[in-house]
């Protein structure tokens, strides 16, 4: 992990803001649409936690 001091971390999170400002607004959407597919893809995950995860994992062992 790094460890980032307060200037260092400021000065990151403006480029990031700064890079994102910057981004043409179809790739803005395209990014918005990839991160809600995403969501969709793991909803027992989000709602349950790991226990179906690994239940899916042992099955799949299994078979």
């Amino acid at each position: 992990m790094i460890k980032l001091s307060g200037n260092d971390y400021v000065k990151f999170m403006t480029q990031e803001i700064v890079k994102y400002m910057n981004m043409p607004q179809e790739e803005k959407k395209k990014r918005k649409e990839n991160r809600s597919n995403n969501k969709t893809d793991n909803i027992s995950g989000r709602w349950f936690g790991l226990l179906p995860f690994a239940l899916k994992l042992l099955i799949q062992k299994k078979k």
